[in-house]
């Protein structure tokens, strides 16, 4: 049996919801009382106790763009229109001028929006748990990709026996799904689904004045795929009276780590790097050719590279044993010549969580480092060089050797620090 990976490498040196979020206008708004001090307050005991006021409302989180706003409300799901500041006197009166928002009564600034209330500028809405959504744009017919939203509620007692509901996003660097990375992440969506109907969305950091219930706090999913969830998309918490609560979610992107493809080391440039310690390297590995046999690479130095030239060429997955051996190969000369940092993690998926529910690693998140990855392909081609079709080891090596070529294709391993994101735009 040839030397397990793990000890060669010492001796070398060696990661929901649709179409459902508006865009990312930049900023935040939120009611606030006649105080204009309070954030996030949420629960009204009239509607004329409810102002508005704009972010941002956490450190590091942007303001909205200087400008005039027009203004509306509606219920919560945007339905029936309550009031509307289009059409009045001064049919944009929210102001932010050097990222400082003027405090507004939503009373005095909206016209009805077709049942007149003699005491407010907008009407009573038909949601059950007196929820209400107010909307903020550049323009008066108040498109997603240019508005913002905040919803609040109105019922006797106000804000009386309410509990607090902040939502967090953190970059998981570690994927261990705990929130101890010191990087958090402004701006991600979110979304909150209460029994008595109550609809939050917003964007982290945030935290809503609530009534006691069970809610569901739903994340958003990015546009882009290099995104990974590390923790449950969605939760479900029960708030009792004065209870404080925060909701993490965390994620990491995946991106470049240096690998270097198999045609690379095939070709000029990376025969030209390859050295005889190399194929002492790779002669002691469990590699396979296409029959399933020992690869090994004799002869002199330029013999041994044109045959490392010809099997990375040739190797073909009729036998998995042999693509897996190939991209294998590339990952170790990745390592060897530090293009690759061996201890870097990297998402493998299914076969990383295989790996980890074995006993091998804690967890099975899906994550693994590069040099456990090699550690565990070489281990299983020492046990199963011959993975035809119907092979019941098939399935593992293929999902390894995907694994290995999306790292050597520079794809799936986890960065250090947060990629931009977006959302969808809502139809």
């Amino acid at each position: 049996m040839k030397t397990k990976l793990a000890l060669i490498m010492t001796l070398a040196g060696c990661f929901l919801c649709g179409n459902i979020f508006a865009a990312p206008l930049p900023g935040a708004i939120f009611t606030t009382d006649p105080t204009c001090s309070g954030v996030d307050l949420n629960i009204y005991a009239s509607k004329g106790d409810v102002y508005l006021n704009g972010g941002p409302a956490h450190p590091g989180a942007a303001s909205l763009p200087d400008g005039s706003y027009y203004v509306r409300v509606t219920n919560p799901g945007g339905s029936l229109l309550l009031g509307t500041s289009v059409g009045s006197g001064d049919p944009t009166p929210f102001v932010v001028s050097g990222g400082v928002a003027n405090c507004i009564q939503l009373c005095s600034v909206l016209i009805s929006g077709g049942n007149p209330d003699p005491a407010c500028g907008y009407d009573d809405t038909d949601n059950p748990g007196g929820e209400y959504k107010v909307w903020v744009s550049t323009v008066s017919t108040f498109d997603n990709n240019s508005t913002k939203t905040d919803n609040f509620k109105v019922r006797s007692g106000g804000g009386d026996n309410t509990a607090t509901l902040c939502v967090n996003k953190f970059y998981d660097a570690n994927v261990n799904g705990i929130n101890d990375d010191p990087i958090q992440i402004n701006g991600w969506k979110y979304r909150v689904f209460a029994d008595d109907n109550l609809i939050i969305e917003a964007e982290t950091y945030h935290c809503s004045v609530v009534d006691p219930d069970t809610f569901h706090v739903i994340e958003g999913t990015p546009v882009e795929s290099k995104w990974l969830h590390t923790t449950p998309t969605e939760v479900q918490i029960t708030l009792a009276a004065n209870d404080n609560r925060t909701v993490d979610f965390g994620n990491v992107c995946l991106g470049a780590g240096g690998g270097l493809t198999l045609g690379f080391w095939s070709n000029r440039n990376g025969q030209a790097l390859e050295t005889a310690y190399d194929f002492t390297i790779l002669n002691a590995l469990c590699l396979k050719n296409p029959g399933g046999q020992d690869q090994n690479f004799n002869g002199t130095l330029a013999q041994q590279k044109t045959a490392l030239h010809d099997w990375l060429l040739n190797a073909n997955a009729s036998n998995m044993a042999n693509m897996l051996s190939a991209q294998l190969a590339a990952m170790v000369l990745n390592v060897l010549h530090t293009k690759v940092d061996g201890s870097k993690l990297v998402y493998g998926g299914d076969c990383a969580k295989a790996y980890q529910q074995s006993g091998q690693l804690p967890g099975s998140n899906g994550f693994i480092t590069v040099n456990d990855l090699m550690t565990t392909a070489n281990t299983e081609l020492c046990a199963h060089g011959v993975t035809l079709s119907g092979s019941p080891f098939r399935a593992f090596q293929e999902c390894m050797k995907t694994t290995l070529d999306n790292a050597n294709n520079n794809q799936n391993f986890v960065q250090a620090t947060p990629c931009p994101f977006s959302f969808p735009v809502a139809p």
